[in-house]
């Protein structure tokens, strides 16, 4: 299948090398998911930051930060934080909330970072995405390489057990007077989202493919990151992980 994920015409197929490089840099890619519940994320910080016992004013890195909804919120727990994405549209409005104890910054978190931080949080399924399985484990020696010598990291990815045996082959959810039509499906050990619709009489295309990384899979990348995966969660509210049933595959790790 085509990584075609650039905006295009039935006449105009542009190819991408990384699929989340165009999408999350348009707005459609916001305007799909604005109705996330953020609540519940916040929820998931505070458990998350209590559990962990940060000291105040850790050094907090928001890693795959997007437009730093996440990261504010963070900041607001008394954190210092920095909130890192690939996309320079996210990073330029995310910059509109930059305060002394809040910065962000174009990044690609395959990158080792020059600062280092008492916590990383890799949140909400933004892990998996390159073509190049390596690059995964590469990203996870950054994070490691990161961390200040007591720090700890946090991946919060989906339970792809779960996803799979719950998928939703297709449906059509309408933002903003826009039908996105959506096929989701299973194939090459991706997840695949192929998204379609239609704005402003343009017709659009997006590939989302998440690698379907299970927990055996993280150990095994881990131990050869020499990574150290001190506890493991399944849902927001830090419940323990089932391999069928939970709905997050929550790991903390140092």
């Amino acid at each position: 299948m085509s990584d075609s994920n650039q905006p295009k015409t039935k006449n105009d197929k542009p190819v991408t090398k990384n699929w989340f490089a165009s999408w999350f840099d348009t707005p459609y890619y916001h305007i799909l998911y604005k109705e996330r519940n953020y609540r519940e994320a916040q929820v998931f910080m505070d458990n998350l930051t209590h559990y962990l016992n940060l000291p105040e004013k850790a050094k907090v890195l928001d890693l795959a930060c997007g437009k730093g909804r996440h990261s504010i919120y963070l900041n607001q727990l008394g954190y210092e934080v920095v909130g890192a994405d690939l996309s320079e549209n996210s990073i330029n409005e995310a910059n509109k909330n930059s305060t002394e104890t809040l910065h962000f910054q174009v990044h690609d978190m395959r990158d080792v970072f020059e600062d280092k931080f008492d916590a990383i949080f890799n949140l909400f399924t933004s892990f998996g995405y390159f073509e190049n399985d390596e690059d995964n484990l590469t990203t996870l020696k950054a994070m490691k390489e990161s961390l200040t010598e007591y720090g700890f990291a946090v991946i919060d990815f989906m339970n792809v057990n779960q996803v799979i045996n719950n998928i939703v082959p297709e449906e059509i959810k309408t933002v903003n007077e826009i039908d996105f039509h959506i096929k989701r499906y299973v194939a090459d050990g991706h997840i695949y989202k192929e998204i379609d619709f239609e704005d402003q009489g343009e017709k659009y295309h997006f590939t989302e493919k998440v690698k379907a990384l299970t927990l055996q899979d993280f150990e095994v990348l881990m131990e050869e990151a020499g990574i150290f995966l001190l506890d493991i969660f399944g849902d927001y509210k830090l419940k323990k992980f089932h391999k069928t049933d939970s709905e997050r595959l929550i790991m903390i790790f140092k």
